[in-house]
């Protein structure tokens, strides 16, 4: 039989661990999808949690384990936004987009972002095929097994912690404008030579033919515009590894 000081030596561990894994999987991109079932994630997340608790030793106190579950919660989540910032990003941009175009109001269910429109569900699908492509999956679960060696449980500063997610956020924001950019401008540009059009025949009923024009030259510029979108957005789902890693050596260190 298995003595119960061999069970009580791991289900510390397994307990953090578990907490830590099970934040991380239900942000990560396409496994944390709402349309993967539950039991599938909760048995990948049992899974990890198992494989990793004879190899991660946690060298802390049972005094501090308010202060080191809330940690660990906050570190969880701090991964899973990194992890999944490509995907925030797609998303504003496509709500930018679908709003310019007259859109807006074609609002869907998106698995991954619930309430969402059209254009942010097939950006969504077009970066979620690109970030499976690139096998980029696999190397955040590296990463993120790799960071209980390099990050030990309860070593966090905060600052710095805020530090990385703000500079997260700029990139998300940044990104959002890049991919909406293209539409964005012929949108602009569409809009003056319809004003033009109207100042010379004011006959001509601009507002009636100007929702059209828009989704057309809308879409033209997405179908024209699909090999860009996929190389910015491939880029920084390539950075995601990076900045993991970034997190992970400034808490560390």
């Amino acid at each position: 039989m298995i003595e119960a000081g061999f069970l009580s030596k791991y289900i510390f561990s397994f307990l953090l661990i578990l907490l830590r894994v099970s934040i991380f999987i239900s942000m990560l991109p396409f496994f944390g999808s709402k349309s993967f079932p539950v039991q599938f994630k909760v048995g990948l997340v049992l899974a990890f949690s198992i494989l990793l608790t004879p190899v991660v030793e946690p060298r802390v106190k049972e005094a501090y384990m308010p202060v080191l579950v809330a940690r660990e919660i906050v570190l969880g989540i701090a991964l899973g936004f990194i992890a999944r910032f490509v995907f925030f990003a797609v998303e504003i941009a496509a709500q930018l987009v679908s709003t310019t175009m007259g859109l807006g109001m074609a609002s869907v269910f998106d698995p991954e972002f619930g309430q969402s429109t059209e254009v942010a569900r097939l950006y969504g699908i077009i970066a979620m095929l690109t970030f499976l492509a690139m096998d980029a999956h696999h190397d955040l679960i590296r990463v993120f097994v790799k960071s209980y060696e390099w990050m030990p449980y309860g070593k966090m500063d905060l600052s710095v912690l805020m530090g990385q997610i703000l500079s997260v956020v700029v990139r998300m924001f940044v990104l959002a404008l890049k991919l909406s950019a293209p539409v964005l401008i012929m949108m602009l540009i569409t809009n003056l030579v319809l004003g033009f059009v109207y100042r010379a025949t004011p006959q001509i009923n601009v507002f009636f033919i100007s929702s059209p024009v828009f989704i057309l030259v809308g879409f033209l510029v997405m179908l024209f515009g699909i090999s860009v979108f996929i190389y910015v957005s491939g880029i920084y789902i390539g950075s995601i590894k990076d900045e993991l890693l970034k997190l992970i050596y400034a808490l560390g260190n």
